[in-house]
């Protein structure tokens, strides 16, 4: 069994709403089929990282996945200037906590994105769109590709944002 990077896109938007979802559901609003989200929770489940008796998400397992397994599992480097939607350090859950180092802000290239940046491969093709669609869901998204390519600074904001809000889900 080896993870895929959309089944981390499943677990970030199980972690965004705890509303109990049909595969149809989720497939709809990740952009993915049924079946690859079927797939990804069987092996979301087989790493441990989801305990599909109790239907939740293991979060301090995936909170330690996402820091110290995602940046090298499913590494990204900013590529060309495109048109797109802003991740990581310039997401608006980072980017007023981080100064502009006067480079281009990464990006989800996305035709509808008002941002002109360094093109970031989002870690699914669909992720652009379901980040549109799901604030919670952007977020936790911004702050993985922040532990994907972040300096130190980035990824240290990244890492404790993304305990605050993967732990607050799971208590409230």
């Amino acid at each position: 069994m080896v993870l895929k990077p959309q089944d981390i896109v499943v677990a970030l938007k199980l972690c965004a709403d705890d509303t109990r979802r049909s595969y149809a559901d989720l497939s709809t609003e990740l952009g993915l089929s049924a079946s690859e989200v079927h797939a990804a929770v069987r092996r979301l489940t087989e790493a441990r990282l989801i305990d599909l008796g109790a239907k939740t998400v293991e979060r301090e397992a995936l909170q330690e996945f996402l820091v110290h397994g995602v940046p090298y599992a499913f590494p990204v480097r900013p590529m060309e200037t495109v048109r797109g939607i802003p991740t990581a350090s310039a997401a608006s859950i980072l980017s007023g906590r981080l100064g502009a180092a006067g480079e281009l802000p990464p990006v989800w290239p996305d035709s509808e994105g008002g941002v002109i940046g360094s093109c970031v491969t989002p870690l699914y093709p669909t992720v652009p769109r379901a980040a549109r669609r799901d604030p919670a869901l952007y977020a936790l998204l911004a702050l993985v590709d922040a532990l994907r390519l972040g300096n130190r600074r980035a990824r240290s904001l990244a890492e404790g944002e993304l305990g605050s809000r993967l732990q607050g889900a799971s208590s409230g």
